[in-house]
């Protein structure tokens, strides 16, 4: 995924460089952050990240990329920095949604799985005595909180970072994130808010397998996942030429969400479009649309 996606962004005339490589940051996770930035500008803005324009600004090869509406000249109707863009601050406002409910609900853990550049943990609104663990390879959460210690960040609850190469699950049995997380003071034997955002889709199907498998172990009842998929799986159709909603892993992806009613949770699948005519803005279906086979998968533990 990181290969692909970096050369197909070094040749798009809109992007230059390859973004990340010299701080350990994959071009995805500067892709979304980017998208945030944009969005953080809109005047009808799904989502706000203070902290997203600073993060991409961080890495020198991605500072040539627009941060502000105003710096796209076809707007919405460009298929990287308008389109794709509002799809991932859609996304982002969905997931933010999920997880804030989780917490009004009484879930004081909250686990970001693959976090990327994400400030969840500094931007949401929750309570006191919840505490977001942050999952990922060590250099990116490195990276991230460079940044973040260079701003006025402060966290608005407890912060655990774990550093962690989920996409080695399942075929490297060194590959244990369970024990860190526990380690870093978390309770399985209490409700969880899980976030799998964009992580799944970069993973081989094993890994995937894998990492909903710990998850399942370590979740309370009461306990809620949500994550993109891509049912079916195979190779994503990306009329863009950028290749960041491409699949890596082009075989038969794993049936999660009836893996996971089997293991006792209440699954349901939706389109991103839903969510466009839910908050009233966002991408709307386009003839060989590369989101149109993404599902956001929302699921409960009994």
């Amino acid at each position: 995924m990181t290969v692909e996606l970096t050369v197909e962004l070094t040749q798009n005339p809109g992007v230059s460089g390859t973004p990340g490589a010299a701080a350990g940051v994959e071009p995805a996770a500067l892709l979304v952050a980017a998208a945030r930035a944009l969005e953080t500008h809109r005047p009808d803005a799904l989502t706000r990240d203070p902290y997203a324009e600073q993060l991409v600004r961080a890495a020198p090869a991605a500072a040539p990329w627009p941060r502000h509406p105003r710096d796209v000249p076809d707007g919405e109707a460009d298929p990287l920095w308008g389109r794709l863009a509002r799809y991932f601050a859609l996304q982002t406002r969905a997931f933010d949604d999920q997880l804030l409910r989780a917490a009004q609900l009484g879930a004081r853990q909250i686990v970001l799985l693959g976090a990327g550049l994400d400030t969840r943990g500094y931007r949401l609104d929750l309570p006191d005595d919840c505490t977001v663990y942050e999952l990922d390879r060590p250099e990116l959460l490195t990276f991230k909180q460079r940044v973040l210690d260079g701003t006025d960040a402060r966290p608005t609850a407890r912060r655990r970072t774990v550093g962690t190469d989920l996409r080695a699950v399942g075929t490297d049995p060194r590959a244990d994130w369970a024990q860190p997380l526990t380690d870093a003071g978390f309770r399985p034997d209490r409700p969880t808010a899980w976030l799998a955002e964009g992580l799944l889709l970069r993973l081989p199907g094993a890994a995937e397998s894998a990492v909903l498998a710990v998850v399942d172990r370590l979740s309370a009842p009461g306990s809620t996942l949500a994550y993109e998929t891509r049912p079916g799986g195979g190779a994503t159709p990306d009329p863009t030429g950028l290749g960041p909603t491409a699949c890596p892993d082009p075989g038969p992806r794993p049936d999660s969400p009836a893996d996971l009613t089997a293991r006792g949770w209440s699954t349901t699948l939706h389109t991103p479009f839903e969510f466009t005519r839910h908050y009233g803005r966002g991408p709307l279906p386009v003839p060989d649309d590369a989101l149109a086979g993404h599902r956001w998968a929302f699921a409960v533990r009994s």
